[in-house]
């Protein structure tokens, strides 16, 4: 149903911390035909606040232990939705209440989502990809 491209692997450092912290989704937006501020844009549903925020934190540490550093976050303490800003990608991490009132997913509807499945449950994040 959606148009799905080949993991960059460069996008790869991003996305193994939030594998490991067992979020309930994961899909990543490839947006470098739409826009000039980042390639790419990862959307991160948590089960709930306090996890979102555990899943964001541990995405600043970890990528801080490659060398990554954010340029700018906020709302990490929250826990509602948190924005971490590494410049070529972008990482929302959403409770699952604020994910779906925002739809983030939605705004870029045209822009085509990641292959996630070389990731361990990345089913999950792909159930929009249904080929029967």
């Amino acid at each position: 149903m959606k148009n799905f491209v080949a993991m960059d692997d460069d996008l790869k450092k991003y996305l193994m911390p939030a594998f490991e912290r067992k979020a309930k989704s994961i899909v990543a937006i490839d947006v470098k035909k739409f826009t000039s501020y980042t390639d790419y844009i990862v959307i991160i549903e948590a089960g709930s606040h306090r996890q979102a925020t555990a899943i964001a934190e541990y995405l600043i540490k970890s990528l801080k232990a490659q060398r990554i550093n954010t340029i700018g976050v906020e709302g990490v303490r929250e826990g509602e939705w948190a924005l971490l800003d590494f410049g070529d990608t972008i990482i929302h991490v959403f409770e699952s209440e604020k994910k779906s009132f925002y739809d983030i997913e939605g705004l870029w509807a045209d822009a085509p989502r990641i292959d996630l499945s070389e990731f361990k449950g990345a089913g999950k994040p792909q159930k929009e990809d249904d080929e029967s």
